[in-house]
Formats: C-alpha cells, sequence, structure tokens
C-alpha cells in the first residue's frame, strides 16, 4: 500500500515530502484482531487497505482512481467507487470501440491490483431501436437489464420515469400511512414539519434529474399531496 500510495502521488504531481511521510505514517504500522464464533485472535499486521470510515480514506482513493480511463474518449463518470461508461454504438465499430473501452478498465483493476464486482456490472442500452450489442467485462457476459437504480434513482432504457415515480409515490404513501397511523394529533404545527421531514423528500429526491414527463404521473404526486392535505 505504501508502495502504491507514493506511486499515485507522483502520478498526481503531490512531490511535497512532508504529505508523502505523512500518509505512510497513516498507513504504517496498523493492527487489528477480529472475532469468529466466540473466539478472539491474535493481533495480526495490516499490509492493505485502510480504516474504515476515516476522513483520508475517501481522499486516498479517489488519487488512486484518478488514472482509471479510457482511451477512446468514452464517456466515463466515477462517483466514488462506482464507475459508468458509456457511449454511441450504432455499429459493429462502435460496438468494438466500446469493448475496448471495456478491457482497458480490466487491464487498469488487473494492474492495480483492484477487481470489478462483475456482478453488479450491468448494461442498458438507452432508446427504443437500440441494437442490442453484447459486452463482456474481462471472462464475465454483462446482463442488460431495462432498467436499473443508479444512487436511488430508478432509470428505465425508454428515460421516461414512471417507473420511478411509481417508486417514489409508494415510499411517499407508506410514510404517510405510518403518519396517520401513529399520531393522533391532527394538529397543523405537529403535522405540517412531519411531512416536510419525511415524506415530501421522496416526493422531491432527484426531482431536477427525473421530473415527470406525462400528466398521469403528475396527477400520482399530487394524489400524495392531497391526501397528506386531508390528514390536516
Amino acid at each position: 500500500m505504501i508502495k502504491y500510495t507514493k506511486r499515485i502521488l507522483c502520478t498526481n504531481n503531490f512531490h511535497n515530502m512532508k504529505v508523502e511521510r505523512w500518509i505512510s505514517n497513516w498507513l504504517k504500522g496498523r493492527l487489528q484482531w477480529v472475532i469468529l464464533k466466540g473466539e478472539l485472535s491474535g493481533w495480526r499486521k495490516v499490509t492493505s487497505g485502510i480504516p474504515q470510515g476515516s476522513v483520508l480514506g475517501p481522499i486516498l482513493f479517489n488519487l488512486f482512481i484518478a488514472d482509471l480511463g479510457t482511451k477512446s474518449g468514452s464517456v466515463l463518470i466515477k462517483f466514488v467507487d462506482d464507475t459508468k461508461l458509456g457511449g454511441i454504438a450504432n455499429s459493429e465499430k462502435d460496438w468494438d470501440i466500446i469493448q475496448e473501452d471495456l478491457n482497458d478498465l480490466v487491464n487498469w483493476s488487473d494492474s492495480n491490483r483492484m477487481k470489478f464486482n462483475s456482478e453488479k456490472c450491468k448494461v442498458m442500452h438507452l432508446g427504443i431501436n437500440n441494437k442490442n450489442f453484447r459486452y463482456k467485462l474481462g471472462t464475465h457476459q454483462l446482463e442488460v437489464m431495462e432498467e436499473e437504480k443508479d444512487l436511488g434513482v430508478l432509470v428505465d432504457y425508454r428515460m421516461t420515469m414512471s417507473r420511478h415515480c411509481d417508486m417514489a409515490v409508494k415510499k411517499a404513501n407508506k410514510v404517510l400511512g405510518c403518519i396517520r397511523r401513529g399520531i393522533s394529533s391532527r394538529d397543523k404545527e405537529e403535522l405540517v414539519p412531519l411531512y416536510k421531514a419525511l415524506v415530501r423528500p421522496h416526493l422531491e429526491y432527484c426531482v431536477q434529474f427525473w421530473s415527470p414527463m406525462f400528466k398521469k404521473d403528475e396527477f400520482k404526486l399530487e394524489q400524495v399531496q392531497r391526501r397528506a392535505t386531508r390528514m390536516i
């Protein structure tokens, strides 16, 4: 881990020796033990990884994956430990380019002793008339999905967002039902703060992205608010 940290710092033009020593001292000299079936192990030296929940951990991880990229210029989006690769594939040549980009990601993971969770890696072909090219991550055939939840937003291949709207309404109604059954008071001063804190976030989360396209979806969202209004 120390060797990789030094290489990453040099790659990203961090040549300050004090910073290097500071990070090295933070990573070195760590011990841990485990409990398994009531039995306590002895202390063992930690030679890889970083302390979970640390402030410096995410910064080092961002530095670690800073050189993760592709040669073709395809869209590559990284968010913490999630990576998304996107491109336009209208022909066999385009398919080959995206497949080569996937191969680049696998080569990077092998070089850096990382491993993608292939079971969680999926493919979504956006658009109705999109050709369903098949892709591989290493030797693993990637599963094609018609919808996938990404950072709490349910996205389908048609990008209509109706399925996410249904999910948001279901969650909001469930919480609203708990409030109605659990709170005997119908005082506005008590119910409005609960609605704003517990119900409305489900209806407004990432709404800038999934803003309803159809009147039927708007009607579903408005029904939740009407139901809340009748409780007051």
